[in-house]
C-alpha cells in the first residue's frame, strides 16, 4: 500500500488524558459526580454505587452505556447532572506549544471522545484549543441501534467514519487508552499512544509497545516530529 500524503491524513484526538491533564481533578470530580447519581437515581448506597459505576466502565468502555442497557437512564439527563462540575475551568491549564503542534500537524483533525460535547466545548476552551478541530466527536453521536456505543465499540467506530465519509487507513487515533487503539487498528488505522499523563500505576506499561500501537509518544510536539507519519 502506498503511504499516505501527510495533508491527506485525518486525526483523531482523544481529549481527557490525551490534550490535558484530566486525571489531575477531572476524572475525580466526575467520578463523584457519577457516584452520586447513581446513588441517587438507583437508591444504591455509596460502595455499591462505586462498584456499579466502575463495572459499567470497565465492560462497556463508559458508565452510561451500563445505566442504559441495564436501569433505563436517560442519556441527556445523565449527561447534563453528571458534567455540570462547577469550577471546572480553574483547575485546566494548557500549553502554547501544544496548540503550535496542532497547528503544523498536516491533515485533517477530530476531536473523538467519550466525554457529552458541553464538557468538551468547556475544556478545550480552557486549554486554548478551541477551533483547532473540524469537528467534535463526541458521545452524543455515538449510537448504534438506539443505545449509546462508546469508544471502543467498533460499530461506532465504522459508523463515525461512514458517516463523515472517513478512509479509515488515512485514519490516526491518538489516545492514552490502549483497548480504544486496539479496536482502531482491528479497523484499519494506524495508532498513537500518548503517554504524557498516564498515571503512575500504570507506568510499569509505558516500555512495552502492543503490536497494534503504531507509535507511543510524551507530547503533541513529538507526534509532529515523528518520521512514522
Amino acid at each position: 500500500m502506498a503511504p499516505v500524503n501527510p495533508r491527506d491524513r485525518v486525526w483523531l484526538f482523544d481529549l481527557d488524558d490525551t490534550l490535558h491533564n484530566a486525571s489531575h481533578r477531572a476524572f475525580r470530580e466526575l467520578n463523584a459526580s457519577m457516584t452520586a447519581y447513581i446513588e441517587t437515581h438507583l437508591g444504591l448506597p455509596t460502595e455499591e454505587a462505586v462498584a456499579l459505576r466502575n463495572r459499567y466502565w470497565l465492560r462497556y468502555g463508559a458508565t452510561l452505556t451500563g445505566l442504559q442497557r441495564h436501569h433505563g437512564v436517560k442519556s441527556a439527563h445523565f449527561l447534563d447532572e453528571t458534567h455540570r462540575l462547577p469550577g471546572l475551568e480553574a483547575h485546566l491549564h494548557g500549553h502554547a506549544h501544544d496548540l503550535a503542534a496542532l497547528r503544523r500537524l498536516p491533515g485533517r483533525k477530530f476531536l473523538m471522545t467519550n466525554a457529552p460535547v458541553a464538557y468538551a466545548e468547556r475544556v478545550l476552551a480552557a486549554i486554548g484549543l478551541q477551533g483547532v478541530f473540524e469537528r467534535l466527536i463526541c458521545i452524543e453521536d455515538m449510537h448504534c441501534f438506539g443505545q449509546s456505543r462508546p469508544k471502543p465499540d467498533a460499530r461506532m467506530f465504522r459508523m463515525v467514519l461512514a458517516r463523515l465519509k472517513l478512509n479509515p487507513a488515512r485514519c490516526v487515533l491518538v489516545e492514552d487508552t490502549l483497548e480504544h487503539q486496539k479496536t482502531a487498528h482491528g479497523l484499519g488505522m494506524d495508532t498513537v499512544w500518548m503517554q504524557r499523563w498516564l498515571r503512575q500505576a500504570r507506568r510499569a506499561r509505558l516500555n512495552r509497545r502492543p503490536v497494534y500501537v503504531g507509535r507511543r509518544v510524551r507530547s503533541l510536539a513529538a507526534l509532529v516530529r515523528s518520521p512514522h507519519f
